[in-house]
């Protein structure tokens, strides 16, 4: 798209309605699901297009790799994601590959669409992309205009990429799930279990920012890490038994769980009961559901498996949720003003070069890491 300057007037913003001079571009793709053996290099993905009025095309400058990412991989939740892609079945014939993985991006505006007024190209911004979109190991990516936030000024694009999947995971979670939010988590006592992962060092960090007083669960080797970002409280889970250890502890206000599995059997016993204590897990079997019984019976199980536990848990005086990943450019604005306030920083394992996207799946892979793996796909972030 031309910027056309006339008499000092602003440019005029438009689509570009001739054929495009760049078709393609370098991007990390997948031709059908496996392990980290299906990863392709690839100078041939198709350039993204603008196809709604709201929508911008942001030039990638870092990435980060989630689990998420692991599990889209292996073919983890494609009945669902399909599903969204394509909800009337309109592209018979076509399937989603070659399909780009990674939602974070950290970047720059490189141009909007004619709905858009809040950006402009050149823009620094971030953004966590939706999984049933195309994904941020590329050069360029789309996203929706709502989707997208000024990135904040004291970090680099290396240093942003590592905040936005992991932290609206987590605001989901605790604000808009669980109900928690600065004027009202001063003195509560939170549970984080999981805390030395992506989700659970920026929530511990969110709720010390927002007074609470904060327990965190993790191995040993990463206390030191999550006391530093404000668990006031921290257990190591290989040093004994983890619910036992719990119980000596005060009740809890609420409980974030990042593990599920066993844990869910008995965390829910150490909440304060008839408070309006609340439980909220991040592991749900939404997607595998649909993945193993289709879309209709998938989501009448779903339904009937969350509706039967809260119901159950309600008559035991606690509340039972569950979170999702949900895209929000409004509130990553919010998380923007917590990063340059000093409030939350970007906790890092390593980072890798776009030509290392593979090693960097394998680490991740590896489990255990401390914070984000991220991609720097321009290099010198």
């Amino acid at each position: 798209r031309a910027l056309r300057w006339a008499s000092g007037r602003a440019p005029a913003r438009g689509l570009r309605a001739s054929p495009r001079v760049r078709t393609a571009m370098p991007s990390w793709v997948i031709d059908r699901y496996g392990s980290n053996e299906v990863l392709r290099f690839t100078r041939d993905m198709v350039f993204p297009i603008i196809h709604f009025p709201n929508e911008v095309i942001i030039k990638v400058h870092a990435a980060s790799l989630n689990p998420i990412d692991l599990s889209m991989r292996s073919g983890y939740g494609a009945t669902a994601l399909n599903m969204k892609r394509d909800p009337l079945k309109l592209k018979t014939g076509e399937t989603e590959f070659p399909l780009t993985l990674g939602r974070d991006v950290s970047g720059v505006v490189m141009e909007c669409g004619l709905g858009v007024s809040y950006f402009k190209p050149g823009d620094e911004v971030w953004a966590a992309i939706p999984p049933w979109k195309q994904g941020t190991l590329s050069e360029f990516v789309v996203a929706s205009g709502n989707e997208v936030s000024f990135k904040p000024k004291c970090l680099s694009h290396t240093e942003a990429a590592a905040l936005p999947y992991v932290g609206l995971t987590a605001w989901s979670a605790l604000n808009q799930v669980g109900g928690l939010n600065q004027s009202n988590c001063s003195g509560k006592r939170v549970l984080i279990l999981g805390a030395s992962g992506g989700v659970g060092t920026f929530a511990v960090q969110l709720m010390r920012a927002w007074d609470a007083h904060v327990t965190a669960v993790c191995s040993h080797d990463a206390s030191t890490l999550v006391k530093k970002l404000g668990a006031d409280d921290v257990i190591d889970y290989k040093s004994g038994n983890l619910e036992e250890q719990l119980k000596t502890l005060p009740l809890f206000d609420f409980i974030l769980d990042n593990v599920g599995g066993s844990t869910e059997k008995w965390a829910l016993d150490l909440l304060k009961k008839w408070s309006g204590a609340t439980y909220v897990t991040l592991v749900t079997p939404f997607l595998i559901n649909m993945d193993k019984l289709g879309v209709a019976d998938g989501m009448l199980q779903t339904g009937v498996t969350v509706g039967s536990k809260t119901l159950k848990h309600l008559l035991k005086g606690v509340h039972y949720r569950w979170a999702f990943f949900m895209p929000s450019g409004p509130s990553l604005d919010e998380i923007a003003e917590l990063v340059d306030s000093g409030k939350i920083q970007p906790v890092i394992d390593e980072v890798f070069s776009f030509s290392e996207v593979p090693k960097a799946f394998l680490k991740l892979e590896g489990g255990h890491a401390r914070g984000k793996t991220v991609i720097n796909v321009i290099s010198r972030q």
